[in-house]
C-alpha cells in the first residue's frame, strides 16, 4: 500500500491568502502598460469603473458622494481622496460640496471622463489576451472570488 504524503496546513503553496497576493501583484502588472495610456494607475481605473457603472445606470445624472465610491470599491474614504484629486487634476471628475450637507462631497464625471470610457474599452480584452486564459475561467474565478470577499465581510472583514 502506497503511502500518502500529508500535506503541511502551514505550506506556503497551501495558503489561499498566498496565492491571492501573488495573483494580485502579476494581474495588475499585466494592467499596468494598458492603464499607461490612459493615464491611470490601477485604483484610479477602479474608480473610474464606478463611474462610468453609475453613469450608466438609471440614477446616472445625479453625483456620487464619496462615501458612496468609497462603500463601491472597499475602501476608506481617506484612501479614496488623494485618489479623486488626482482625478480631478486630471480633468476626469469635478468634486463638490454637497449642497444639503457640506460635510459631504460629490464626485461627477467631466466630458473627458465620460469620454475616457470609449478608449478603456479595450483594456478588459486586452487583460484576457495577455492573460491567455479563457473568458469562461476568468468569469468563474471573479465570480468564486466574489462569494469569497461576502463571505468574509459576512464574518467582520473590513469592519473598523
Amino acid at each position: 500500500m502506497a503511502k500518502t504524503a500529508s500535506v503541511d496546513p502551514l505550506s506556503l503553496e497551501q495558503q489561499v491568502c498566498f496565492a491571492l497576493a501573488v495573483t494580485n501583484r502579476a494581474v495588475l502588472a499585466v494592467y499596468r502598460p494598458l492603464l499607461e495610456p490612459l493615464g491611470l494607475t490601477h485604483p484610479q481605473y477602479l474608480v473610474m469603473l464606478a463611474m462610468w457603472d453609475h453613469q450608466r445606470s438609471d440614477r446616472g445624472d445625479a453625483p456620487l458622494s464619496v462615501k458612496q465610491i468609497a462603500a463601491m470599491l472597499q475602501i476608506d474614504s481617506a484612501t479614496l481622496s488623494p485618489m479623486l484629486k488626482r482625478l480631478e487634476t486630471l480633468g476626469l471628475i469635478t468634486r463638490r460640496r454637497n449642497a444639503a450637507d457640506e460635510r459631504a462631497t460629490d464626485v461627477s464625471l467631466t466630458e473627458a471622463g465620460t469620454a475616457l470610457r470609449a478608449r478603456a474599452l479595450d483594456i478588459p480584452p486586452a487583460v484576457v489576451a495577455r492573460l491567455g486564459v479563457e473568458l469562461t475561467e476568468l468569469e468563474h474565478l471573479r465570480d468564486a472570488l466574489t462569494r469569497i470577499n461576502a463571505a468574509a465581510l459576512a464574518v467582520g472583514a473590513l469592519q473598523s
